[in-house]
């Protein structure tokens, strides 16, 4: 089911709950305190370049706000991993949380990435998918396995440090928590998606 040419909502509603009323948009400038300016102003000025997802909800909090922002961009745009096995991740992340946001931003960019349109297509069906690269294929198991039960079997860990090292499992098992985290204060939040054109949001599953 390729997602080229296909309408999207302006505003999906994130983890299928039938209300899409945002709970904690972002404040005016002028209301926000003299934190959550400084916490605004230090995305802007990195590689964000605007507040916006999970910084919206985030700002309550600006201590926490930034110091999270820090983990994900260098997660995002420093980490040891390949971009397309960090989109790959992400893409899994955000569908296990059936979160709108990061799906509708990182599905295109990890087809930009190298991540085959028919891999991404999988993922959003809930399916295995097949034909990937081996580095790629060893990052999805460990990703699902994490996701489903917490944790890994010894085979999924072998495969994992011997295609990506410690260091690489390490960042990737991270990243992944990291995306799910702010995808479930998205969701709680209900912060809108931005939708794209062309970018097919997530679908629920058949019950």
């Amino acid at each position: 089911m390729s997602t080229a040419g296909t309408p999207t909502p302006v505003n999906p509603p994130q983890g299928f709950f039938p209300s899409t009323e945002e709970r904690i948009p972002l404040p005016a400038r002028g209301a926000m305190s003299p934190a959550q300016r400084e916490a605004a102003d230090a995305i802007i000025a990195g590689p964000r370049k605007a507040v916006f997802g999970p910084f919206i909800p985030l700002l309550r909090s600006p201590q926490l706000m930034g110091r999270i922002g820090d983990v994900g961009a260098y997660l995002r745009f420093e980490s040891a991993l390949d971009a397309r096995i960090r989109e790959l991740a992400t893409c899994v992340a955000a569908r296990h949380t059936a979160n709108q946001f990061e799906w509708v931003m990182h599905a295109p960019l990890a087809v930009a990435a190298g991540v085959a349109q028919a891999t991404v297509d999988a993922i959003a069906e809930g399916r295995q998918p097949r034909g990937m690269a081996d580095d790629e294929a060893v990052a999805l198991d460990l990703t699902f396995e994490v996701l489903r039960q917490h944790g890994c079997c010894d085979a999924t860990y072998a495969a994992a440090v011997k295609t990506f090292g410690e260091h690489g499992v390490v960042e990737l098992v991270s990243l992944v928590g990291y995306f799910v985290m702010v995808c479930w204060v998205m969701n709680v939040a209900r912060t809108p998606a931005q939708g794209k054109p062309g970018v097919a949001p997530l679908s629920a599953f058949p019950a």
